[in-house]
């Protein structure tokens, strides 16, 4: 995946699509799809779909974004491709944006939900938390806990982190961080919504580790476990957001990035303050 964002459109009518409920509760749904070159599975999804209106959200920008945060950050994560095509939807042809991505999972490997994996494995009353933190996986769930502050996602639900197990060597570990579509501004697609977003307010999660604030949250993180990130300049809005106009609205942009900037400063205050 070296070219992260394919501008011009291609032809992907040929792909077949799934329904995937939102797990947040909110209305519509997401679509999936996959494909297999080589001997290697190719996943796809698109943003919010209303069966009327079509494509409505630009959940799968996010991902392009977030992912490019991670790489600034230095957080190993699944990456994304966002790209321009035709689809086939009910037999409706649709222009639009989707992203694309590669199986994290490697030959020898298996796969179940962190959820699943806890449920059979805990202590009693061990809370999600303290059975990552017996595992060894502490350094990670810190990680995934700023990460979340700072693009306030919405959906790090139990199957949105996923356990990896080599079954010949029986090494168990936590995939990349993935899936962050439902994030930043998932919800503001009018220039009203976009400008009246409080870019620093605690809206409410879905933390499987964690609570139902992405703020109170960081206060989970030990004093001395903090992770070492690169750090987040203001020159990085040009890397975040290369090549997205005409994808999303400019306003967009500009409120998505004062968005992160104000949240990693106050992240950086609230590290330095503890």
């Amino acid at each position: 995946m070296d070219n992260q964002l394919i501008l011009e459109k291609q032809d992907l009518r040929h792909l077949v699509w799934s329904k995937w409920r939102k797990s947040s509760g909110t209305a519509g749904s997401f679509l999936k799809s996959h494909s297999e070159l080589g001997g290697h599975k190719l996943y796809y999804k698109l943003s919010d779909y209303d069966p009327l209106l079509g494509v409505v959200g630009h959940e799968c920008v996010n991902e392009l974004i977030v992912d490019r945060l991670l790489t600034i950050l230095g957080i190993d994560h699944l990456r994304y491709q966002l790209i321009h095509a035709s689809i086939l939807v009910d037999g409706k042809e649709e222009d639009t944006y989707l992203c694309a991505s590669k199986n994290f999972k490697q030959p020898g490997e298996d796969k179940s939900p962190l959820d699943e994996y806890y449920a059979l494995n805990k202590f009693p009353a061990e809370s999600p938390l303290e059975f990552c933190i017996r595992q060894g996986w502490g350094p990670y769930i810190y990680q995934m806990l700023v990460v979340d502050f700072l693009i306030l996602n919405r959906d790090r639900h139990g199957a949105n982190i996923e356990v990896l197990r080599d079954k010949k060597n029986k090494n168990v570990h936590l995939a990349p961080l993935f899936d962050h579509g439902l994030s930043l501004l998932f919800r503001c697609r009018s220039e009203k919504e976009i400008a009246s977003f409080d870019v620093m307010e605690d809206h409410p999660i879905q933390s499987f580790v964690g609570s139902r604030s992405a703020w109170g949250n960081l206060s989970l993180i030990p004093v001395d476990a903090f992770p070492v990130l690169h750090p987040l300049t203001e020159s990085h809005r040009s890397v975040l957001l290369e090549g997205l106009n005409g994808v999303i609205q400019n306003s967009l942009q500009d409120k998505i990035w004062n968005m992160i900037w104000e949240r990693w400063c106050s992240y950086e205050t609230f590290r330095g303050s503890r």
